[in-house]
């Protein structure tokens, strides 16, 4: 009886000795995960597109908000499934990179069901969980374009106006203002197919850092537009690069 009880002991001892992110190894799938613990629904921005033009693979991203940990990525079987059932979610083992430096993350992992994906993490003690996320990577593959108009008029103030490819899949905008180390300068999102640096009249979400700096007359920068839908797929991927003037 003693041995007995010592080892329960030490396995109680190992087991609290876990930390957190190996504890989330051992995560499963989603109701699992959640059980008893405080979580958030919608508290994730993320959303998927195909990761190139060539690839039919698609890439789900998200931002990492504040000082978030544990990313965990969970999909369903198929799309012919209730996205809102965390019931139908297991978890996908994925590798999650940075992108913009860091200032997003993707995870990538050969994703090429379509199927619903949920993005996790945690944050100041609770679960974070995002809105689902259909990938349509066969279906509707992301559209590649560089078709966006520049109009300097308003010296270090471009602005950026593009087309949808069809107004029926669209819900919102994201743009990313970047420099040549893709280091993110701004990230805003607008209902309007239009926006101008820095130029918050018609931004609906911020996620930039503090006040972004002036852009550099002469400088290159890049700009990426993201044309999301209401299930968080990636319509429309635009990507150009201008010098300011």
């Amino acid at each position: 009886m003693k041995i007995l009880k010592t080892l329960c002991l030490l396995v109680l001892l190992a087991y609290s000795c876990i930390s957190d992110d190996e504890a989330s190894e051992y995560v499963t799938d989603l109701t699992s995960y959640i059980e008893g613990k405080i979580y958030e629904t919608g508290a994730v921005i993320a959303c998927a597109g195909n990761e190139s033009e060539t690839s039919n693979a698609a890439a789900v991203y998200f931002y990492p908000e504040g000082d978030a940990e544990n990313f965990i990525l969970f999909e369903t079987a198929s799309n012919n499934v209730d996205p809102n059932n965390f019931e139908n979610y297991t978890r996908l083992q994925a590798e999650d990179f940075p992108v913009f430096n860091g200032y997003l993350r993707k995870f990538e992992n050969n994703i090429t069901e379509e199927r619903w994906f949920i993005v996790s993490f945690e944050m100041d003690g609770e679960i974070k969980l995002s809105n689902p996320i259909l990938i349509k990577n066969q279906s509707q593959p992301t559209i590649f374009s560089s078709d966006i108009t520049i109009n300097q008029d308003t010296s270090q103030m471009p602005l950026f106006t593009w087309e949808v490819n069809s107004e029926a899949d669209n819900a919102i905008f994201f743009e990313v203002v970047s420099n040549t180390n893709s280091d993110l300068i701004s990230g805003t999102y607008t209902f309007e197919t239009q926006f101008q640096y820095y130029n918050t009249s018609n931004v609906v979400l911020n996620i930039t850092n503090g006040t972004p700096p002036d852009l550099t007359l002469g400088e290159t920068y890049n700009i990426t537009i993201m044309d999301v839908s209401e299930d968080n797929w990636i319509n429309e991927f635009f990507i150009n690069q201008f010098i300011v003037q």
